[in-house]
């Protein structure tokens, strides 16, 4: 996920920003429709990316937060 996943989180979110900045112009009604259509597909595989990714971590629930340690000491 730290190649692929993160580059494409990236590039959807500016993406998306773009769209939005755009939407307040007085762009043609058809180029912003499909720049919405196609950051629909965007977001959809962006979520089917990051599911189906296969990263590993050696991490649990146990192991908490990393920046900001569990206090309980009962386990």
């Amino acid at each position: 996920m730290k190649n692929f996943a993160i580059k494409l989180a990236w590039f959807t979110t500016i993406y998306v920003f773009a769209f939005v900045v755009l939407c307040q112009t007085k762009l043609l009604i058809s180029i912003i429709m499909g720049m919405y259509l196609f950051g629909l597909c965007l977001v959809l595989f962006l979520i089917y990316t990051v599911l189906h990714d296969a990263y590993k971590t050696s991490k649990t629930f146990k192991d908490w937060y990393e920046d900001c340690p569990n206090k309980r000491s009962d386990e």
